[in-house]
């Protein structure tokens, strides 16, 4: 296997290095944060190839993927800003001199990283380091579900309902506010205290929330918060089978709605529940998750949970410095 020196630094490296030795800016303090270690051994089987052309360390590589989904960078923009953005550079662990990767090298990366299904793995090891760092305050979880765009054009009422491009995304809508999609969910279980995500599950737009619920909860959940879409006679039992609290708001029937006491329940339940929805809003308005980019539910797969790894360390980053 023939792999890419890269990150030794130079006498360049050197001299922009002495201009700002005291400057500090966020990717070099978030590089800190995590033992890498472990995250390079879980992806050090990638490329295990003795022809072609040496490959980039898939370390350097997972750190490029982070990038992306931080800065809501495609394949190409991320191409683009790793040759001539210093602190990407700089967290990556190019030297200034290193060729960086182009569009296509990142893009096969996430592939081989999906189809060695390691994308779960790496999310299990950061919220593993999260946990034994004590970040995860446990006072409950949060379960909620969002909807995402396929990448594909969506099909019009009068066409069929799947798309020849990405056949996995359907239409759906949430439970609370009725929002129209054709594409994909996030399931996501949240904990309570530090809004890190615990677990996650993806599918097409078409499934209820409520049934994917019990996937997501991890084993110590505590209370579980939801809003009245995972109101339901399974789920409570579910909870209560396992020992959890019942947080979930409740939903009326037209032929019987709610009492007082179910209503002030509800309005009482409404603060903490609401809190899942910052990760969502970071993940879609900070990170750029409004719409796909790849197609097929492996590959959307692969970036979501992505997207949920960068978001919690982030929130690590926060949480370290607050």
């Amino acid at each position: 296997m023939r792999r890419r020196k890269v990150g030794q630094l130079s006498f360049a490296d050197g001299l922009v290095t002495s201009q700002k030795p005291d400057r500090q800016d966020v990717l070099s303090s978030i590089s800190k944060l995590a033992d890498w270690a472990p995250i390079e051994r879980l992806v050090d089987g990638l490329y295990r190839s003795s022809r072609g052309e040496p490959a980039y360390p898939p370390l350097v590589m997972v750190k490029v993927l982070l990038l992306q989904r931080w800065y809501g960078l495609s394949d190409p923009g991320m191409e683009e800003a790793l040759s001539d953005r210093l602190s990407f550079l700089r967290f990556a662990g190019f030297a200034l001199d290193d060729a960086t990767p182009d569009h296509s090298t990142i893009w096969r990366f996430r592939e081989a990283l999906g189809k060695a299904g390691l994308e779960a793995a790496l999310f299990e090891e950061i919220a593993r380091q999260l946990d034994a760092r004590g970040l995860l305050v446990k006072r409950g979880t949060l379960v909620d579900a969002s909807l995402v765009s396929s990448a594909a054009r969506r099909p019009r009422f009068d066409e069929a309902k799947v798309s020849p491009a990405d056949p996995d995304a359907r239409f759906g809508t949430s439970n609370d506010r009725g929002r129209f999609a054709f594409g994909y969910k996030l399931h996501i279980a949240t904990d309570a205290g530090s809004h890190v995500v615990r677990r996650l599950a993806v599918t097409p737009a078409n499934v209820q929330d409520v049934s994917v619920a019990a996937e997501v909860l991890p084993d110590n959940a505590g209370t579980v918060y939801a809003d009245r879409g995972y109101d339901s006679k399974k789920l409570r039992g579910i909870l209560a089978d396992r020992g959890f609290g019942d947080g979930l708001m409740r939903k009326g029937q037209k032929d019987k709605p709610l009492d007082a006491a179910a209503v002030a329940r509800n309005h009482a339940l409404s603060p903490t529940r609401q809190q899942v929805e910052k990760v969502f809003g970071t993940m879609k308005r900070s990170y750029g998750l409004a719409r796909m980019r790849a197609f097929s539910i492996t590959r959307v797969r692969v970036d979501l949970t992505l997207f949920a790894i960068a978001f919690n360390i982030k929130r690590w980053h926060r949480l370290a410095t607050a």
